[in-house]
């Protein structure tokens, strides 16, 4: 149950800071990129000894595939992330609502209309998968060297940050279903419509990695 919590509390952790640090400083690209790779640089020194610091069902996924954790707590730690990602928009919105900013400002992903370059659905397919792969990938090659453990959470959340660089003007960077699926719930039209791509997408991204991973790492 203990690492259950530990993934409720990272994801909450993520989701408030990196779509409300977007929010607060109108979608500035280096404060936001910054803001989810620092988030998993505090909470991985925090929560990586008890649950890993997962909090990314895509993550979670991967490890699955590695043989790390079973059947039942990939279900567990899916169930645990997303309910810590509704946690923190919930408190996002709540935060909003007491501003004269819009509580739309939730950092939802998107193509077409709601993507700052108007990036088409196949575009935010490849964009996702290539992220989301990247991002898998490294924590699988720095968490398999126990040789690296001091500095895994470093790396990590270095990567995060990079990769949104790229993909917060495209889509907005999900690579993580349950940090999409959160603000799409909660705003729902347009933002809902367009969730699946942002669930799909980074799981087959995390495939990948596992795939490669074990293709060229793996002894």
């Amino acid at each position: 149950m203990r690492k259950y919590i530990a993934e409720f509390i990272g994801t909450l952790i993520l989701v408030l800071f990196g779509t409300g640090i977007a929010a607060f400083s109108g979608g500035d690209l280096v404060a936001t990129a910054l803001a989810f790779g620092l988030a998993i640089i505090a909470t991985a020194y925090v929560i990586g000894n008890i649950s890993g610091c997962h909090v990314n069902p895509a993550v979670s996924l991967a490890m699955f595939l590695k043989g790390e954790i079973d059947l039942f707590e990939l279900i567990g730690y899916i169930i645990s992330q997303v309910l810590g990602a509704l946690a923190g928009s919930g408190i996002l919105y709540a935060i909003l609502a007491a501003t004269n900013l819009s509580t739309n400002a939730l950092g939802a992903n998107g193509y077409g209309a709601l993507s700052a370059t108007n990036i088409s659905l196949w575009g935010a397919i490849i964009t996702e998968i290539v992220l989301t792969a990247v991002f898998v990938y490294t924590i699988l090659g720095v968490t398999s060297d126990s040789k690296k453990s001091s500095v895994a959470g470093i790396v990590i959340g270095l990567t995060l940050t990079f990769v949104h660089l790229l993909g917060i003007n495209l889509t907005g960077t999900s690579v993580n279903p349950a940090r999409s699926l959160a603000p799409a719930l909660i705003l729902g039209g347009k933002a809902l419509s367009q969730v699946w791509v942002f669930i799909v997408a980074p799981m087959i991204g995390a495939v990948v990695a596992s795939f490669v991973y074990n293709f060229i790492n793996k002894n």
